[in-house]
């Protein structure tokens, strides 16, 4: 827990207990001051008792007239009918001693309000861990998933069909490794940087891949992961995420689909949630306004619905820069299926052939097709073990894989 969430609750818990003790303080300035037994069976004895109401440890008394004193009620302690009688006879004063409640009533406050607010927040931890919110004190954090420096286990090599993107994102690995140097000469690096492109072409792993290459911290989120049920939550949870982001730079935050939070304002959302969404638009605006580049974040984002996206996003000084992720070529399939198939050993012939291959097989399929392929590499390996011991693997092999793969797509 934060030393600032501590100071919190530590207020509140100060708070109740003058709230108790106040309380008490006045229900004592309410309580009538309690006279000897002896007193009360006198007022008995001379008729001045119209009514009597008996508890456990005390007897009340309504007088038919105020005492001298003004008041109309007399209250004792109780005390046992057989010592009273006792004592009257000698003429002796008597009252009952009653230990001091103060305790007592102020567990009579807090047990019920423990109980109570016990649950209340179980009922609510529930709730959240199926809506996805995590615990009570995480609303406002952010859920992004964070990948210390070389963790993200993606690099340039790893990423193929997208050369032209790939030569455009250099320059940011380049300023990430030397922030210094990139400073000291006074050149401009873009706050953010927009990967556009159709849908599974690559664009988070591409992301991913530069904060590998750069050997830097990687907070990656989705856009529709900001936006809660509860007012304030999303604003709330980009300002965590950028100052978690400072306290780790240099770093990349990424932000996927970040049309599910970056639609121009005033168009189409329902009520209520709409007005979150735009509070959490204004904030991730403001944040981006309020950092400088030079201290090595850099944001980067992707989308394939770029022409709804919000203006204020992509003027000069926001996501002033867009890199094409587009659909791959001939040349970017056959380098991303060496990509998915380089631990497997290929005949001679069959690297000769391997391009029409690809173009029979896949039939300009998106990077995440590909992904087939490599999932099906058990089936590659027990090709490879068949009887006749094979040590390579010709097209023929390859074709009879991926025979009734439907794989989506047009060759480009």
């Amino acid at each position: 827990m934060e030393k600032k969430d501590q100071w919190n609750i530590g207020y509140w818990i100060v708070a109740g207990l003058l709230l108790l003790t106040l309380q008490n303080y006045w229900q004592a300035a309410k309580t009538v001051e309690p006279v000897p037994y002896s007193e009360f069976e006198k007022a008995l004895a001379e008729g001045r008792v119209a009514q009597v109401l008996v508890s456990d440890r005390t007897v009340t008394g309504r007088l038919k007239s105020p005492d001298s004193r003004g008041k109309t009620t007399i209250v004792a302690t109780r005390v046992e009918p057989d010592l009273a009688e006792q004592l009257s006879k000698y003429d002796v004063s008597y009252a009952r001693v009653v230990e001091s409640t103060w305790l007592r009533d102020v567990l009579s406050w807090i047990l019920p309000a423990v109980a109570f607010f016990g649950v209340w927040f179980f009922l609510f931890r529930r709730f959240a861990e199926k809506q996805g919110m995590g615990g009570f004190l995480s609303i406002g954090k952010s859920h992004a998933k964070v990948f210390m420096e070389k963790n993200t286990g993606v690099t340039f090599a790893d990423v193929a069909g997208v050369d032209e993107a790939k030569a455009e994102l250099v320059e940011i690995v380049d300023f990430l490794k030397n922030p210094q140097e990139y400073g000291r000469l006074g050149a401009r690096i873009p706050k953010g940087v927009l990967l556009v492109g159709p849908p599974g072409t690559g664009k988070t792993l591409l992301a991913k891949a530069v904060a590998g290459e750069a050997a830097v911290p990687f907070f990656s989120i989705s856009g529709s992961e900001f936006v809660e049920m509860f007012v304030g939550v999303g604003a709330a949870r980009v300002r965590d995420l950028f100052e978690q982001a400072r306290g780790q730079a240099p770093a990349i935050i990424f932000i996927d689909e970040l049309d599910a939070l970056g639609r121009a304002r005033g168009v189409g959302g329902p009520i209520g949630g709409h007005d979150e969404r735009e509070q959490t638009l204004n904030q991730l605006l403001t944040e981006m306004d309020g950092f400088d580049s030079s201290v090595g974040l850099i944001i980067l984002a992707a989308t394939n619905r770029p022409e709804i996206l919000d203006q204020a996003l992509l003027r000069a000084g926001r996501f002033d820069r867009q890199v094409l992720v587009d659909r791959p070529d001939k040349k970017g399939r056959l380098d991303i299926l060496k990509v998915h198939v380089k631990k497997v050993t290929l005949a001679e012939s069959t690297q000769a052939r391997i391009d029409q291959a690809i173009r029979d097989i896949v039939m300009g399929v998106f990077e995440r097709a590909y992904r087939i392929l490599d999932t099906n590499r058990a089936v590659l390996e027990r090709c490879a073990r068949e009887p006749l011991a094979r040590e390579t693997l010709d097209e023929n092999d390859i074709l009879q894989l991926t025979q009734g793969l439907v794989l989506d797509g047009n060759e480009k």
